[in-house]
């Protein structure tokens, strides 16, 4: 009888965190489908899931956290194992390795620069936006950012060969179509007729490419700094 009474109190009390265990394992599990959801979606019938996204009213914290914060490590961990394990170089025969160390760490830096630059296009599009009537809130803005940018995370494969031209044909076939993200979405997500819309996506990707570049001379030079041939190096030797 103790035995049993015993049992069955343990049980009351494993049954109610057995319960919690499930139910959070199901959300997180919830969460990874809706994501990868939009990413295909977004790949390959882009104005319908704009449509979706829009509808879920996603908060900032949220995107970040199951979004870009999961598909900005693709470039940092390919580059990572690219320029640590394979060596990048400029199209020559050479090729110059970065140490694991001095790669973590310049992996750090990248990750926190892509993170930054989804920041800045996303506020950059709210600023540009200031003069027409159904002006889209910063948070929409953030949350359109973090999207358009999905095809230049996925890009970041590229990097698992880090010879420059390959990886600018990477960063060309993601800006293209993070391009055609913009042009559908700006009607789609953001509410702004296609008029205005076509020049506030001319104007964003132009402002996207500005960036862009800017974010490439400074990844360039991180992973570079980590060998004994630097792109400084290299240009003014």
């Amino acid at each position: 009888m103790i035995l049993c009474s015993t049992l069955k109190m343990i049980r009351n009390l494993i049954d109610p965190i057995d319960q919690r265990l499930t139910l959070t394992t199901e959300h997180l599990q919830n969460r990874e489908v809706v994501m990868i959801h939009h990413v295909w979606g977004l790949l390959h019938h882009p104005e319908r899931e704009w449509h979706s996204i829009r509808g879920e009213h996603e908060s900032i914290s949220h995107l970040y956290a199951h979004h870009v914060l999961l598909l900005a490590a693709i470039p940092v961990v390919c580059a990572l194992i690219g320029t640590t394990q394979v060596g990048w170089t400029y199209g020559g025969p050479e090729t110059y390795q970065v140490s694991l160390a001095n790669g973590i760490a310049l992996g750090v830096a990248f990750y926190a620069l892509i993170l930054m630059a989804v920041a800045v296009v996303g506020s950059m599009i709210h600023w540009l936006a200031r003069r027409i009537d159904n002006r889209p809130s910063r948070r929409d803005c953030l949350i359109f950012a973090g999207y358009i940018a999905t095809p230049m995370f996925l890009c970041g494969v590229f990097a698992l060969y880090p010879a420059f031209w390959f990886c600018m044909l990477g960063m060309v076939i993601g800006l293209l179509y993070s391009a055609y993200l913009l042009y559908k979405g700006t009607p789609s997500f953001l509410g702004i007729s296609h008029q205005r819309g076509f020049i506030l996506s001319t104007t964003t990707l132009g402002v996207g490419v500005l960036v862009l570049e800017a974010l490439l001379v400074v990844i360039v030079l991180l992973w570079s700094m980590g060998t004994d041939h630097s792109v400084v190096w290299h240009l003014f030797r």
